[in-house]
């Protein structure tokens, strides 16, 4: 085996205190959030299920693209390909059904200001999450099942499904997860904003328990900082969204095709 190159140690190395950073971090996260004694909001259930997805992701699927990296090639088998394509895919729908939530849950806050605890409750939220868990490994199985040959990326160095040869499925698999995300996401935080930006403008509320309640939900930080992780996760994936529309529009580009010969 030839000796690695510097360019390859390199990016040997930064995939590995990528990997490093995200399982700590997380850790840390779900730690906090278990030890926490004060009172919780329902909203640290959603963040800890976000924390959970990072952290199978730092640890069943970033490693493995640290020897790859060194050598150029996949070295781990078909089925461990497979595997990692179907985690990335599965973590990844799991984010994204979460800040659904996460957008249902604030705006639940603010429509319903009077009733929002008897509606959020932790064991609902809890329900919600395990059976999103559940039905997003369930959607996202076909691959397992040998029905999508994955691709070694020679740029990121990991496994990922090659969507194009199952274009029904593709099709499908997005509109379930991207459908009722994006719209929810984008019709929650539209009304929150424009009750803040209404209650700021000094629309009277004739209901003053109403009015009372409404004001000290809409000062809770968590709005704007839900808001910000949400578009942070859309701003960060957009980049490779455009490039995979790119590469089903007008076809994959060639080093991906010749990365085939690689899963040996």
């Amino acid at each position: 085996m030839e000796e690695p190159s510097l360019e390859a140690l390199m990016q040997s190395s930064l995939i590995l205190v990528v990997a490093v950073a995200i399982i700590l971090s997380n850790l840390f996260i779900i730690a906090t959030y278990l030890n926490f004694r004060g009172p919780s909001e329902v909203i640290n259930y959603y963040l800890l299920s976000l924390a959970s997805a990072d952290l199978l992701c730092g640890l069943l699927v970033v490693p493995l693209s640290v020897y790859p990296a060194l050598v150029r090639r996949w070295v781990y088998g078909d089925i461990v390909c497979r595997l990692v394509g179907y985690l990335e895919v599965t973590l990844w729908a799991v984010s994204v059904y979460t800040f659904m939530w996460i957008s249902v849950d604030r705006y639940l806050a603010i429509r319903k200001p009077l009733r929002y605890e008897t509606v959020q409750t932790k064991t609902r939220c809890q329900c919600w999450m395990v059976f999103t868990w559940i039905s997003v490994a369930m959607m996202c199985c076909p691959p397992l099942l040998g029905f999508n040959k994955p691709i070694f990326d020679r740029e990121a160095f990991i496994c990922m499904l090659d969507w194009g040869n199952m274009a029904a499925y593709t099709i499908t698999l997005s509109i379930l997860v991207l459908g009722p995300s994006v719209i929810t996401i984008v019709y929650t935080y539209f009304y929150i904003f424009s009750m803040m930006r209404r209650l700021k403008s000094g629309v009277l509320i004739h209901d003053k328990e109403y009015a009372t309640a409404l004001s000290e939900n809409l000062s809770n930080p968590s709005h704007i900082m839900s808001f910000v992780l949400v578009m942070a996760f859309w701003v960060s994936w957009a980049p490779y969204a455009g490039l995979r529309i790119y590469a089903v529009v007008n076809g994959p580009p060639q080093v991906m095709l010749l990365s085939c010969d690689l899963l040996n």
